[in-house]
């Protein structure tokens, strides 16, 4: 009966006239749904925003029409409590067939290899919220033994989500609906655990990539970027780190850490130099200008006597190789940031001047009249 009626779904829809090229169309049928309103939602960072609604009669035949995003949006379907996730990436027709009840899970789609592996993700999830209740309602465990269980069940499946889904092509629109997903109120992935800011990573660096002026590209940034301080807030407690008051007496923190040929470079080597060390994260919205402002320096002052060591923390090796590739100073590779507690970097950009006999000057906050007046002073 289902697939009589999504045909005839297709016939009715292919009478309506010719596609507009700047639309998107979601279509199909929802079987056993007579009398239902089905409602299309744009999936917004601000929240569900309403777009269109029809009452379905007995066909179950709908048809909705939106503008074409320019970078991949999310929308939703749905009937009550009954949800289908959709990502649409421009002027694409996404078909639904699905059947009430248990819409939510009962349905398939056709049109978007997206929006399949979307489906994929949502039954697995569901499955995951199945066994995460029969734990919680096991009292055959200890409270202990229910929490350890659902913290392995958790990062299994967080395991298995990253290798099939984040990992395998972190520019689509299901590795970012893999990333948000959740259990009951609770984002799966953390983006202060380190194992986690890696998919963080590869789907940010790969969204600003592909689509550098999206908002959800923005949002990445700044979620990965939170994730960053917040995972280096933690090592630094777990660490001794230098206080900050303290800092412009101290003497050279020494950092050993590979080049983009695996060479290892160290501070000291750069002895003799007045030093430029600066933190960096390619893949920010401000990575480029920051790169301008150190090119002139360098260009201005590298006959002189200034070297710039450059820390790279991007976690994605080849995208740091290519951002470098072209820079002639020092360029060094720190994925798991272990040089920020070393020198108490709560945030990142950050750098600090080092003088010609390595000794540690000053931090950017220091620098009253600017990098460059610094730099002047100490060459």
């Amino acid at each position: 009966m289902m697939n009589r009626l999504f045909l005839l779904a297709f016939g009715v829809l292919a009478l309506t006239g010719c596609t507009d090229n700047k639309n998107f169309t979601i279509d199909g049928i929802v079987e056993g749904a007579d009398g239902k309103t089905l409602y299309l939602y744009n999936k917004t960072l601000g929240g569900a925003e309403l777009m269109d609604s029809v009452v379905l009669d007995e066909s179950g035949v709908f048809a909705f029409k939106g503008d074409a995003p320019e970078a991949p949006d999310f929308y939703l379907l749905v009937i009550g409590n009954q949800v289908i996730n959709l990502s649409i990436d421009s002027t694409e027709t996404v078909s639904v067939k699905a059947k009430m009840p248990g819409m939510a899970s009962n349905y398939e789609v056709e049109g978007s290899d997206n929006c399949e592996k979307i489906r994929e993700l949502a039954l697995r999830q569901q499955d995951l919220q199945r066994q995460a209740l029969a734990l919680e309602s096991n009292y055959s465990f200890s409270e202990t033994q229910r929490i350890d269980s659902l913290e392995r069940l958790v990062e299994n499946y967080k395991a298995d989500i990253s290798r099939d889904y984040i990992f395998q092509e972190p520019q689509k629109a299901y590795a970012y609906f893999a990333l948000f997903q959740t259990l009951g109120r609770w984002t799966l992935f953390d983006r202060s655990n380190a194992n986690d800011m890696k998919a963080f990573g590869a789907v940010a660096t790969c969204w600003n990539t592909y689509y550098p002026d999206a908002l959800r590209t923005e949002h990445l940034r700044n979620t990965a970027l939170k994730g960053i301080n917040e995972r280096r807030a933690v090592v630094a407690r777990e660490n001794n780190v230098i206080d900050e008051t303290k800092i412009i007496d101290a003497g050279i923190i020494e950092l050993q850490l590979p080049d983009a040929s695996g060479n290892i470079r160290t501070l000291g080597e750069l002895k003799g130099k007045v030093v430029l060390l600066d933190f960096h994260f390619y893949g920010t919205k401000e990575s480029a200008s920051r790169i301008l402002l150190l090119r002139d320096l360098y260009n201005k002052y590298h006959d002189k006597g200034l070297e710039i060591y450059q820390v790279g923390l991007d976690d994605n090796e080849h995208f740091w190789k290519q951002q470098t590739s072209q820079l002639p100073w020092v360029c060094v590779f720190d994925p798991e940031c272990t040089s920020l507690p070393l020198y108490n970097v709560p945030e990142v950009p950050e750098f600090f001047t080092i003088d010609r006999n390595s000794q540690l000057q000053k931090r950017s906050t220091q620098m009253t009249d600017g990098v460059e007046a610094e730099l002047r002073r100490l060459l």
